[in-house]
């Protein structure tokens, strides 16, 4: 996996022990030659990086910073679940996706609601028993890996963190 000048810069370069998102999974980065991460237990049980391949396409992301401007949802790094590419539909220059995750997600699709897909930031639409859609916009799709996913490809989901905060403080 090359670093290019989208994530990093001679300016701002990556450090030893800086949080980077790969697919939505937040790993701490380890150098030798080249950018490299450790994967727990945890994290090889929770993610579609049991099943990584050399050659697979990922999404790198760094964290923000407190001064940045917030372009989609707060989104951690924390994968929930493995979700399945169910199909994929042109509508003109959008592309649909429909993800399948666990029933036991289900209570966190919200129409309108959020989502990262691989760590992308999107928006939940028609949600039902664990499917639901996403619209992608051209950009989107010629930036991310989301281009190459076909259909049965697995992919990171996290739901929004501020729903299962809420679920969590209505339970006391």
């Amino acid at each position: 996996m090359e670093v290019n000048g989208a994530i990093a810069s001679a300016e701002d370069p990556i450090q030893a022990g800086e949080s980077i998102s790969v697919n939505g999974c937040c790993l701490t980065t380890l150098f030798e030659d080249s950018l490299t991460f450790d994967l727990s237990p945890e994290t090889l049980q929770r993610t579609t990086f049991r099943q990584a391949r050399v050659g697979n396409k990922v999404n790198l992301e760094r964290a923000m910073r407190p001064m940045d401007r917030l372009g989609g949802h707060i989104v951690q790094g924390h994968v929930d679940s493995v979700g399945e590419l169910r199909t994929m539909l042109q509508d003109g220059d959008f592309t649909v996706f429909r993800f399948l995750a666990d029933e036991e997600f289900d209570r966190y699709l919200i129409d309108k609601g959020s989502i990262a897909v691989d760590g992308i930031s999107l928006t939940v639409v028609n949600p039902v028993a664990g499917e639901f859609d996403v619209w992608v916009v051209p950009h989107t799709l010629a930036q991310t890996n989301l281009g190459s996913l076909r259909p049965g490809d697995l992919v990171n989901l996290e739901f929004d963190v501020l729903a299962k905060h809420v679920e969590k403080l209505l339970m006391t």
